[in-house]
């Protein structure tokens, strides 16, 4: 999008695809991992999905309103323009959002470090990812 700002190196930032939501923060983010479970697949259209989470007080958001969808206690937002996959948020982690990796202005910024839900990893070799892993969740709800 033409005049799209891009983030700083002490600022991390994206948005959707048609640059009609952007979203920022002046603090790193505090989780970097994949998801395997069949819902992140299905919402993804992916064999898996890359996070990048942070606290929700320290992730600003701008322009058009998150649409969003998906059953109590998670909730899934998109830009209604473009369709574009923006965020994961779970009634459990109130103060807590994700942001989908692919959303990230610098996404070679954030290496994922974990894995979750290996329990429902696809059979085959999608892509060779080599990092520590959970069963199940990655992110302990109460």
């Amino acid at each position: 999008m033409a005049g799209e700002r891009r983030a700083t190196e002490t600022e991390h930032a994206g948005g959707c695809r048609c640059g009609r939501i952007r979203f920022s923060s002046t603090v790193a983010p505090d989780f970097l991992g994949i998801c395997h479970c069949g819902d992140c697949r299905r919402a993804s259209g992916a064999p898996f999905l890359a996070f990048v989470g942070f606290r929700r007080a320290d992730l600003h958001f701008v322009g058009a309103e998150l649409k969003t969808f998906g059953e109590a206690p998670v909730s899934r937002g998109f830009c209604g323009d473009c369709g574009s996959p923006l965020t994961y948020a779970d009634a459990r982690l109130p103060d807590r959002i994700f942001v989908v990796l692919g959303a990230m202005d610098r996404a070679e910024r954030y290496p994922p470090d974990q894995q979750a839900f290996l329990s429902e990893r696809l059979p085959f070799a999608a892509l060779t990812v080599d990092l520590p892993g959970h069963a199940r969740t990655s992110v302990p709800r109460p």
